[in-house]
């Protein structure tokens, strides 16, 4: 796969999880944000384990200890991503948790260079921040105070930005796209399932069947699809660059709310996208020109 196919896969993937804040915000109106995790998540490990049984058929060896220890830690970090986020988007308002969760985006080249010791290409810099100006101004281009979902929505970003990097570090070295989702959602839905348990979050199957929609969505299309198709691309990317492309999910859950839900977007919020897309076009273009001029050979794949 080369770097643009697996940026355009990354793309696809930040089109479905704009989609998911759709079912994201109608699901909160009947079931808590630990079952919803929970529930989304497993259906997910549904999804996956014929294509991960496959995976393994097909293997030459199992993943390493390493790996797997790994894979857990993804799946953690993506429960304290999901959990933060959903928690949040109960007490804030839409334009402020795109907005917010869109800080990850400025996040992954920092860590990536401070724990991975990797410099990114320079255009990651600039790229970044326009990205974080588009997800501002696509969000009307004023926030109102701070409250506790804002926070949370904050920390979200965070851990969204550990989930990258981690997920650049292990999808290279095991090679195994399908085990890594799998055991990333399982890690997700148990963690989210014991503490629903232990903080008596109220489930009923009223609350469930009013969701099937939503959980559907979110538990094939946002989890089960959209982030093997992360893990897929990362394997061909960079993290930061990685960032710049899945940021585009502030972009496509301003078009289906629009869309889906009759929400309206201030013409400051057009030029946001059009900023995002820019970022987007920076990353992909910048670094064949300069490929080109000094002669290097593109790289088809990573790892």
């Amino acid at each position: 796969m080369t770097r643009l196919q697996a940026n355009l896969v990354l793309l696809l993937a930040g089109a479905i999880w704009g989609a998911g804040f759709v079912a994201q915000s109608t699901a909160m109106e009947t079931i808590g944000p630990l079952w919803f995790t929970s529930l989304r998540f497993f259906i997910a490990v549904i999804v996956l384990t014929p294509f991960a049984l496959w995976e393994h058929r097909r293997a030459s060896m199992a993943p390493s200890g390493r790996d797997l220890r790994g894979f857990v830690a993804i799946g953690v970090s993506l429960f304290l991503a999901a959990l933060t986020q959903q928690i949040g988007i109960m007490t804030t308002t839409v334009a402020n948790s795109g907005f917010l969760t869109g800080l990850y985006v400025v996040i992954v080249p920092i860590l990536t260079v401070l724990f991975l010791r990797r410099r990114p290409h320079w255009i990651i810099w600039p790229a970044a921040g326009l990205s974080f100006l588009g997800i501002f101004l696509l969000s009307g281009g004023a926030l109102s105070q701070l409250t506790e979902g804002d926070l949370l929505t904050i920390l979200a970003a965070l851990f969204c930005a550990v989930q990258v990097i981690l997920i650049t570090v292990f999808a290279h070295s095991s090679g195994r796209p399908f085990a890594l989702s799998l055991i990333q959602f399982a890690t997700c839905a148990v963690l989210a399932s014991a503490v629903a348990l232990i903080v008596g979050e109220p489930l009923s199957l009223n609350a469930v069947t009013a969701t099937i929609p939503e959980f559907l969505y979110s538990g094939i299309f946002s989890s089960g699809v959209a982030f093997t198709l992360q893990v897929v691309g990362q394997r061909y990317t960079t993290a930061p660059q990685a960032a710049i492309f899945l940021s585009s999910e502030a972009l496509f859950a301003a078009f289906f709310g629009v869309l889906l839900l009759g929400e309206t977007i201030a013409p400051i919020g057009y030029l946001g996208g059009l900023i995002i897309f820019a970022a987007m076009l920076m990353v992909e273009i910048v670094p064949e020109i300069g490929r080109n001029r000094t002669g290097e050979k593109p790289v088809a794949s990573i790892g």
